[in-house]
């Protein structure tokens, strides 16, 4: 099993002295590049077998995925496509819909049902998921004897693939999907460039977040060389709500509470409010982009009621490695974006988050 990690403590760290003037002592950060281009080769060896042994290819995408999850299996779907394969994307939702905010996506006519997949084919990729648990009731498509590629850029995954491609300083998993379809042989066309630059800007905040990088917008000038109408992604991603989730968003902002001895604010959004408003619950990420400006707080909550779960949205700007906080509850993500899910009551949830961010250290912003 492959295994490839980044340790962002070390990165920028000048490497050791050998012993009797050797050679120096590789850095973690050059340790991880080395492994990534190694894991990245397995990768592209193993998709390029079953396209030559004619085997099918399963992409999967996080439960309820977000832009950077779909649209990188979409992406990679439609580039297996174009070099002949017939590959299935799939992911976890009840109802099996593409979030609507999503909807605009090319490549839907790859997305088959979880109840419609039949037998799992020998290999298997999963798109931006950091552990089994993440990808719901597909999990139980990486049985043994299927081999099983994870392509990621989460901070907390498991490294629960044959083949793990996991790469924490990727401002996105498209990004990664960018190097293998490269590796692959396959020029971008509209439609990829299309679903990797979706990928690229909700991990991004639109070019707004740290993970913004000189190697991220050389990436994004090449896909808006392929001529997509990135105006009309950044319109439908940020700027198009209904009517309801305005309703909504007010009522969430009224009710917000401000903890400064925590360093937090939070608020939370029930099924009862998505009933009264109309929409559903895909249609409520945008709310924490809102609760986050706030600057007397250092971390943003919104917590978000599905069925008997709450699932728990957390951002930080810096100071605070969230992703930290919520691997420690069982949940996971980056130093400035993480979520947690757990079917306790809303104040227990929040007491036990209260208690691990105080444990937290404060990090350099």
């Amino acid at each position: 099993m492959t295994v490839v990690s980044t340790d962002t403590e070390s990165a920028g760290r000048p490497a050791s002295a050998g012993v009797s003037g050797g050679a120096p002592t590789p850095t973690a950060v050059q340790l991880a590049s080395r492994h990534a281009a190694e894991s990245l080769a397995e990768a592209v060896a193993a998709l390029r077998g079953a396209l030559d042994a004619g085997e099918g290819i399963l992409l999967l995408a996080h439960v309820n995925p977000d832009g950077d999850s779909l649209g990188s299996a979409i992406a990679l779907g439609l580039a297996l496509r174009r070099l002949g394969a017939s590959p299935q994307v799939s992911f976890d939702a009840d109802p099996f819909v593409v979030p609507r905010t999503l909807r605009f996506l090319p490549g839907q006519d790859l997305l088959v049902a979880p109840g419609e997949l039949g037998d799992s084919p020998r290999l298997v990729v999963t798109l931006d998921a950091g552990s089994e648990e993440r990808l719901g009731c597909l999990a139980r498509r990486l049985a043994v004897p299927r081999r099983v590629v994870v392509v990621d850029h989460h901070a907390s995954n498991t490294l629960f693939g044959d083949i793990n491609v996991v790469d924490i300083e990727a401002a996105s998993t498209s990004v990664m999907v960018v190097r293998i379809i490269d590796a692959l042989g396959v020029e971008l066309d509209q439609d990829i460039a299309a679903a990797v630059y979706t990928g690229l800007v909700t991990d991004t905040g639109s070019f707004r977040f740290a993970a913004t990088t000189p190697a991220v917008h050389e990436l994004a000038a090449r896909l808006l060389a392929t001529g997509i109408r990135h105006d009309l992604i950044g319109r439908t991603l940020w700027d198009t709500h209904r009517f309801g989730y305005l309703k909504l968003l007010g009522q969430a902002l009224e009710r917000a509470r401000l903890e400064p001895e925590f360093d937090l604010i939070w608020t939370w959004c029930t099924e009862a409010d998505l009933r009264v408003a109309g929409i559903g619950y895909d249609e409520i990420e945008a709310v924490i982009d809102t609760v986050r400006t706030v600057s007397e707080a250092e971390v943003a909550v919104v917590c978000k009621q599905d069925g008997d779960v709450w699932k728990i949205s957390v951002r930080s700007k810096g100071a605070v490695d969230v992703g930290a906080v919520c691997t420690a509850l069982g949940g996971g993500g980056h130093r400035f974006a993480a979520g947690i899910s757990s079917s306790a009551p809303l104040e227990t949830v929040m007491g036990v988050f209260r208690e691990e961010l105080t444990r937290a250290p404060r990090l350099a912003g």
